[in-house]
């Protein structure tokens, strides 16, 4: 088969611009359950950077006695930028279960707009390794994260 006849028969990988990505995300009629919960919203995406911002409702059911968000809900959020991240990194072909997670709390988190930023340092055929931060309604970090995830195409899933 000659390859004129090789390449007309492929398909197309349409690639989306950020802004069209960015668009996408926040057309999403059905979120996950999780991420909804969280409050999650797109901001930006930079594919080529690899990075996401993200914004988050943290809700007073979120709190702990203290009135502070309970720091398991600052983990899932840290956990959503950095994944989503990832899927941004694999041009929307994998999901990145998270196969360990360190996270460092710098101070309380209280309820209202969490800002969530996910990068990707590396991203590998099978393995990938992730960043995030959250930032309070002012701009100060409230946690920080790292995380090993594993690239995981979404054909994996489909049943």
């Amino acid at each position: 088969m000659s390859d004129a006849i090789a390449s007309e028969s492929a398909p197309e990988k349409v690639v989306l611009t950020d802004e069209q990505l960015l668009a996408r995300f926040q057309a999403s009629k059905n979120p996950p359950p999780g991420s909804a919960l969280l409050g999650f919203r797109m901001v930006a995406v930079n594919r080529e950077a690899m990075t996401v911002e993200v914004a988050f409702d943290a809700k007073t059911d979120f709190c702990n006695p203290m009135r502070q968000i309970q720091g398991g809900y600052l983990c899932a959020m840290l956990d959503e930028c950095m994944s989503v991240a990832g899927m941004v990194a694999s041009d929307m072909t994998c999901v990145l279960p998270t196969l360990e997670m360190k996270t460092s709390f710098l101070r309380p988190g209280l309820p209202g707009p969490i800002r969530g930023i996910g990068r990707v340092i590396k991203y590998g055929r099978t393995i990938a390794f992730t960043e995030g931060e959250l930032y309070d309604a002012e701009g100060r970090l409230l946690a920080k994260a790292t995380a090993t995830a594993i690239p995981t195409p979404f054909t994996k899933f489909k049943k």
